[in-house]
């Protein structure tokens, strides 16, 4: 049984730990494939409103374990990519719940990149994060050459990837990379009553405002404003918006179901 990815439900939010403390979290092609079986999982049960996303130890997720790929020298990383990273990354961020990024300590390579596929980032003010790709002679993969740039601008994931120089956490948010940081003791508290905020929401048209931000960064305008307006017709139709409706012409508090 792989044991490389933990999933607690706590009501309404479901808490994925990257297991592998005693290597930094750095991902193998189990641990690839349990943790998308496990975003299926989540985004099949509608009891599941939210997502925290966090590691075990003192790192978030090292990148790719370097170890288990030393000894094939004649390995295609373009397949690697496109067998294990590249689906991940597209899970994460076509999943239609929000998904909260936890970052308790080093986020390295890949480990960055899955961060930049979370909705939000909020770090331990002792965590850092580095492009460490060409530390090695390799490029930003896992969506990072895309998703980077559109987070932070141009200017800076240039200097951040050019470099591979390490940022802590009090500087990725100072940039706009992560969202706030917090001492190390309050990050999962921090990151469970965001989620939980989260899930008290419309869930429903939260996943459409994601489905429509994603696809908006490659459309004009026009193509963006018609989007929206075939998206707004299935929210329209929702029980969360009729919930909605009532709670404000009654003048109470709406109890969203994320239907």
């Amino acid at each position: 049984m792989d044991t490389s990815i933990r999933v607690e439900q706590r009501d309404a939010v479901a808490v994925i730990s990257l297991n592998r403390p005693d290597k930094l979290n750095a991902f193998t092609p189990d641990m690839q494939r349990a943790l998308q079986d496990v975003l299926t999982g989540v985004e099949r049960n509608e009891e599941i409103r939210a997502v925290v996303l966090t590691g075990e130890g003192r790192a978030f997720c090292a990148g790719q374990d370097l170890e288990s790929i030393q000894h094939h020298p004649d390995l295609n990383y373009g397949e690697v990519l496109k067998q294990g990273y590249n689906p991940l990354i597209l899970k994460l961020t076509k999943l239609e719940k929000p998904v909260i990024a936890a970052i308790n300590g080093v986020a390295a390579g890949a480990g960055v990149s899955l961060a930049l596929a979370c909705d939000f980032r909020i770090a331990s003010e002792r965590a850092s994060l580095i492009q460490s790709f060409v530390n090695i002679g390799l490029i930003p993969d896992s969506g990072s050459t895309w998703l980077l740039p559109r987070i932070i601008g141009l200017t800076k994931a240039i200097e951040l990837m050019f470099l591979g120089e390490k940022i802590s956490a009090v500087d990725a948010a100072r940039i706009g990379l992560i969202h706030r940081t917090c001492p190390p003791e309050q990050l999962l508290p921090e990151a469970m009553a965001l989620a939980e905020r989260l899930g008290k929401l419309p869930t429903k048209a939260i996943g459409m405002t994601k489905r429509a931000l994603y696809k908006g960064l490659g459309n004009t305008l026009e193509q963006s404003l018609e989007y929206e307006a075939q998206l707004q017709e299935l929210a329209g139709r929702t029980n969360d918006h009729q919930e909605g409706l009532r709670a404000f012409f009654e003048k109470r508090t709406p109890e969203y179901q994320g239907r």
